[in-house]
């Protein structure tokens, strides 16, 4: 009886093993690659500031896009664009930013960029702050990243006056 027992057991562990290696193969091909974040900063502020912008450079390794942005540092975080409309700089809010495969997305003054609204309190220079990142893929897929971006001085990043 024990020696059929054992041969019932290991008919049962061999399949149920290879069920674990195939479910756990599937599960790693349906998790998206991560977005690379890289030089992630925020401007620092003074007293009663309570608006800041947050900068970084993304990569994605396929097409998608970043949808939103959370801080517990204010507010709200939004998605925004400055550009320069019929000789005046104007800044707006976005619903995403794209990400095209594989080319660095640089989220900068002047451009792309993250707006902190509603500061919780002034964020001095060398005080990091973390941010959850909203992506979504081509398929409308959606993952967060969480991503610690050290405040800045004031100054950081201004463009040199012309």
């Amino acid at each position: 009886m024990r020696a059929v027992n054992t041969l019932f057991m290991r008919r049962i562990a061999v399949p149920a093993a290879a069920i674990a290696l195939l479910a756990g193969a599937c599960a790693a091909a349906a998790t998206p690659p991560q977005v690379s974040i890289s030089d992630a900063w925020v401007r620092g502020t003074v007293g009663a500031q309570t608006a800041t912008g947050a900068f970084m450079t993304l990569t994605a390794p396929a097409d998608s896009e970043l949808v939103a942005v959370a801080t517990s540092a204010a507010g709200t975080a939004e998605l925004h664009e400055m550009k320069v409309d019929g000789g005046v700089m104007m800044m707006r809010a976005v619903e995403s930013i794209p990400l095209p495969a594989g080319k660095p997305v640089r989220l900068s003054p002047g451009g792309y960029h993250v707006m902190l609204v509603g500061l919780k309190s002034p964020l001095p220079a060398g005080v990091p702050v973390t941010l959850i990142l909203t992506f979504r893929d081509k398929s409308g897929a959606r993952t967060t990243q969480e991503v610690r971006a050290s405040v800045r001085p004031l100054t950081a990043g201004n463009p040199s006056p012309r």
